[in-house]
């Protein structure tokens, strides 16, 4: 039987646990600091609880620098449940805006309101989606299914990747290229928000930086710009302050299933309209489970949160610290770069055998990934099967494109990055 030692994992989701938090973690949930109870039979709402969820917050504040205009959130539904969130929530937001500008131009005339605000809705009412692999993809349809009520043509897809790459996901077009909701007349923004994968794992691609084109413009509404990181957060810093939500499922960089995590901006969670208005002008108030004011207002406790799920991500967030000292997140945003540059150098060098499937300028640091001798079934089977046989797991492509790939998150050492890449040189000349 194979000790964790002699194995390798490189799963895209969920990813390893570094192996000292797996064993702390199978004492807690046995036997949680010798109280006779497990950490994932304990009250949500006991002291033990509280003071868990409290120490994970500041572990995030403090790694990510987020700013004191946001507020952490943990729900259940995974990066999926926030495609619909997302929707559910900012679509009020853009409605508050033009509520209260119509209640400007019209005083207090309710049914004028609701009529105006109803016309904005169909004429103006845009959801602007950066399309750029297998789950924005899923987003923008997800986003479309949802407003199908309000109307036709209220997703804008600002940009599909696949139109410039014959059909397939690999590349990210210039931002010249993306076709934005234009600002209005009144030099507002005429989108809700602007959504994008920040890196995508089954494509393998990933935004280099912030995209310029979405920065703050002086004179004119704030683009509110939507991240889902699910699979890069906590590899290289970000400026928190540019976006109006990032959202990430646990499962990659921060711990295990069932929660996930959303830092949300505080004005966005009460510049919105009553609900009474909402279902007026025919939109829907966000269900509950997903409403983020009322999961903010409850500390992400309104219903049964996985308590041991949320300890583990303060585990992992500690060996971070441990492991990078005062560079915290910039420590691993160096390392995660520097086993990624290992990698995509054997398969460069190598060219003939591997074919690295995005291009160059937006490979993702997180997944890696290639093809074997041009997607030959056969030799990617043997290459996967003589992987697996050294140790190496977790290395097959998703099931709907195939091939290999290598993802490599914050819990893969380098270690076994160099094994795997002797082993890529060594398949490489048979």
């Amino acid at each position: 039987m194979p000790t964790r030692e002699d194995i390798a994992y490189f799963g895209a989701g969920p990813s390893g646990l570094p192996t000292h938090v797996a064993a702390a973690g199978s004492q807690a949930f046995f036997n949680y600091e010798d109280s006779g109870v497990g950490l994932a039979e304990i009250s949500h709402r006991s002291p033990t609880a509280t003071q868990i969820l409290a120490d994970t917050k500041a572990a995030l504040i403090s790694l990510l620098g987020i700013p004191d205009n946001y507020e952490i959130l943990f729900l259940h539904g995974g990066g999926s449940g926030e495609f619909s969130a997302v929707v559910y929530n900012l679509v009020p937001v853009w409605v508050e805006k033009r509520r209260k500008r119509a209640e400007q131009e019209l005083g207090g005339d309710e049914s004028a309101i609701v009529r105006k605000v109803r016309e904005d809705i169909q004429k103006s009412l845009r959801l602007d989606y950066l399309v750029t692999g297998s789950w924005s993809l899923k987003a923008s349809q997800e986003a479309a299914q949802l407003l199908a009520p309000l109307g036709e043509n209220l997703i804008n897809v600002a940009l599909d990747a696949r139109k410039s790459n014959e059909g397939v996901f690999g590349t990210i077009p210039s931002e010249d290229s993306w076709r934005l909701t234009d600002s209005q007349t009144d030099g507002t923004c005429g989108s809700a928000f602007v959504y994008y994968c920040d890196n995508e794992t089954v494509d393998g691609v990933e935004f280099p930086s912030f995209p310029s084109i979405l920065e703050s413009q002086p004179g004119r509404e704030e683009r509110i710009v939507v991240a889902d990181m699910s699979s890069n957060i906590l590899s290289r810093q970000v400026d928190v302050s540019k976006y109006g939500v990032i959202f990430a499922g646990a499962q990659k960089n921060l711990g295990i299933t069932d929660i996930t995590l959303a830092i949300v901006r505080k004005d966005l969670l009460t510049e919105v309209p009553p609900v009474s208005f909402l279902h007026a002008v025919g939109v829907w108030s966000p269900p509950t489970i997903l409403n983020w004011p009322i999961i903010a207002k409850n500390n992400s406790l309104y219903n049964t949160m996985p308590i041991f799920s949320i300890w583990i991500a303060k585990q992992v967030l500690d060996s971070l610290v441990a492991a990078h000292g005062t560079a915290e997140v910039t420590g691993q945003e160096i390392l995660a770069n520097e086993k990624a540059a290992l990698l995509y150098r054997v398969l460069d060098e190598n060219a003939a055998v591997y074919q690295v499937v995005p291009h160059r300028n937006v490979r993702s640091r997180m997944n890696i990934c290639f093809r074997v001798r041009g997607g030959d079934l056969t030799a990617e089977k043997r290459f996967l099967d003589e992987a697996k046989a050294l140790g190496f797991l977790g290395l097959a492509g998703h099931r709907s494109v195939k091939g290999v790939r290598i993802s490599n998150y914050n819990s893969v050492s380098m270690s076994n990055i160099r094994r795997l890449a002797e082993y890529l040189i060594d398949f490489a000349k048979r």
